[in-house]
């Protein structure tokens, strides 16, 4: 039979079935073909094939993956390796908070040049906006970049409920991964989105002002949309991965010279510079990414966000 993977670790498995019955399962012979280069086999939302056993039917065995759609992945710094945090997506749900953890605009490009490369449809969702200053012209400030580049953002609060019928509706009837840094709310606004689901929520570090990891591995969850958020209507259906909070994200696969690629605005240009795709975009004449920069075109916020990721990439350093 076929069943979609809800969530796991290590070699045990949840796994909804296509007969309705969810099992726990290992993978048989312990190895998947496709499973050679991630620090996990398998992800939530990966559809799977396996074999119930025939001695308690509330376990099975995982013999194949289907072919994914698309996938979130990021690099494992102490596994050295990928990893797999969601799979067969119709939306990335970024969160991200003006404070309380502190806003951090470099990570949140990470994140996008990854779901650019991964060509996954992206939403920044600033939950917590009722703590967020008037004077914060900063904070505004990248978030009207982002818009500017056509990321859809959405201002919210899961303390106060505002915006929250607007994030409803963008998940009705997709399925959707929440990622972010530890300590932004996820497991909040999913309390508020489904109001039969109780996730624990964790307080901020007072020390360092950073989240505690209540979600300690991702999950695949359907939830039954609040009906106050979706004008009244009953039986309103979201697929959600929850994912663990992030303290460092690590881009996957992107070499220094094609992060410029999965930059919206860097893309058009790509390669019409006078050197070509010699061109570092530093300090070489007849370079159209500093002519849009100094035009305005390319905002300087973003090219020194490319300049310190390439960095990164290039000295394995990923320190904010």
């Amino acid at each position: 039979m076929q069943g979609i993977v809800l969530g796991g670790t290590n070699n045990f498995f949840a796994v909804e079935c296509d007969d309705g019955k969810e099992r726990i399962c290992s993978i048989k012979g312990k190895k998947l073909k496709s499973d050679k280069e991630y620090y996990n086999p398998l992800a939530p939302g990966d559809y799977v094939l396996l074999d119930h056993d025939e001695l308690d039917d509330e376990k099975g065995q995982i013999t194949g993956i289907l072919p994914r759609k698309n996938k979130f992945v990021r690099w494992n710094v102490k596994g050295r390796c990928p990893q797999l945090l969601a799979a067969n997506l119709d939306n990335l749900i970024l969160v991200t908070t003006p404070d309380a953890p502190p806003f951090r605009p470099r990570f949140i490009d990470r994140i996008l040049a990854q779901a650019e490369y991964e060509k996954l449809t992206t939403t920044i969702v600033c939950n917590k906006y009722d703590l967020m200053e008037a004077a914060d012209i900063d904070f505004q400030n990248r978030l009207s970049i982002w818009e500017k580049l056509g990321y859809r953002v959405l201002r919210i609060s899961a303390k106060t409920g505002d915006g929250l019928p607007n994030l409803a509706k963008l998940l009705e009837n997709k399925r959707s991964a929440f990622v972010g840094q530890s300590g932004v709310g996820k497991s909040s606004l999913l309390n508020v989105l489904d109001n039969t689901c109780v996730l624990k929520t964790g307080s901020l570090s007072k020390k360092y002002g950073k989240g505690s990891h209540t979600t300690t591995k991702g999950m695949l969850m359907h939830l039954h949309l609040n009906e106050a958020l979706m004008g009244g209507l009953h039986g309103c259906r979201a697929d959600v991965i929850d994912t663990p909070g992030i303290r460092r994200f690590v881009l996957h696969d992107i070499p220094e010279e094609d992060l410029q690629l999965y930059f919206r605005e860097f893309s058009p240009l790509v390669g019409q510079c006078s050197f070509g795709m010699s061109c570092r975009h530093h300090t070489e004449p007849g370079c159209k990414i500093l002519e849009a920069v100094y035009s305005g075109v390319i905002s300087e916020e973003r090219y020194e966000s490319w300049q310190r990721i390439c960095n990164e990439i290039k000295t394995d350093s990923w320190q904010d």
